[in-house]
């Protein structure tokens, strides 16, 4: 009886164990190597861009915002392909942290680190990298 049990337990584990390697293979490679962003952290960048980015930056990111022909120099261009290949989140979530004056550029971006959590301009990262052209 105790040799049937332990029998039919590693048959058991066996075909479980069997069951989930096969659901884990048959997964395509390209779904499981680019993760896709949850639409709600997009939703939540574009009211934050909403919120704090368009006036300068304009509704799709071109720097050309109703406050944009005030500035000099005008606000860059987010949605420029190669300005979007040549930083990383990070660098976007440090500019939009600490400000132009932050980065080493303009002082006319103002530092959104004491107004906006890191979920919240992780968010507006995402919704700029959604812009690109």
């Amino acid at each position: 009886m105790r040799r049937r049990t332990l029998l039919i337990a590693i048959i058991l584990l066996l075909v479980l164990f069997g069951a989930t390697s096969c659901r884990r293979a048959n997964r395509p490679a390209s779904a499981a190597a680019i993760p896709r962003p949850a639409q709600y952290e997009l939703r939540l960048g574009k009211e934050v861009y909403q919120s704090y980015c368009i006036g300068c930056h304009g509704d799709t990111g071109a720097g050309d915002g109703f406050n944009a022909f005030n500035l000099d120099p005008h606000p860059r261009d987010l949605s420029d392909p190669v300005f979007q290949k040549g930083k990383s989140n990070a660098e976007l979530a440090d500019a939009v942290r600490r400000g132009g004056a932050g980065v080493g550029l303009t002082s006319l971006m103002p530092p959104w680190g004491h107004t906006l959590d890191d979920r919240h301009i992780d968010a507006v990262v995402l919704y700029i990298r959604s812009m690109r052209r």
